[in-house]
């Protein structure tokens, strides 16, 4: 059995995944940002508005795997840049339907062109293979 001294943190799987992810994060972050100053729930909110349409800040939180607050406070500040609207639902007046408006359509066409852009440049270093495998692997990493 390896001892104590033996543990490598620099190998140790969920820091390099939580590295890379940073790494990864901020690179993006800074795009997202300076274009727009969204913070990163807000892009993620709008992301998924943008790929999946309108959905409740419920159906946002399980998808994205977001906490409720932070969505909360990120639909406020893409409601307030008018990026999104929200629709009360006629058949219970207290859950609200989000959807991007045109502004909001703008913003991720734009974002998800430059996203497309940013993941080739982020695997430009592996080859085909290794960039199928590591996807794989993080699927199936991101569902335990």
């Amino acid at each position: 059995m390896p001892s104590e001294s033996d543990f490598d943190l620099q190998q140790f799987l969920p820091y390099l995944l939580n590295q890379a992810a940073e790494q990864a994060s901020l690179g993006f972050q800074t795009l997202y940002k300076t274009r727009y100053g969204m913070l990163r729930t807000e892009w993620r909110v709008l992301f998924h508005l943008g790929r999946y349409g309108e959905m409740t800040a419920k159906a946002l939180c399980d998808r994205g795997r977001l906490h409720k607050t932070k969505v909360s406070r990120a639909v406020a500040k893409l409601e307030g840049r008018r990026f999104l609207q929200r629709r009360t639902v006629p058949q219970d007046r207290r859950a609200e339907v989000l959807a991007l408006t045109a502004a909001g359509r703008a913003a991720y066409a734009d974002l998800h062109a430059q996203a497309q852009v940013f993941d080739r440049q982020l695997t430009a270093g592996l080859s085909p293979a290794q960039d199928q495998a590591l996807r794989q692997a993080l699927v199936i990493l991101a569902k335990l």
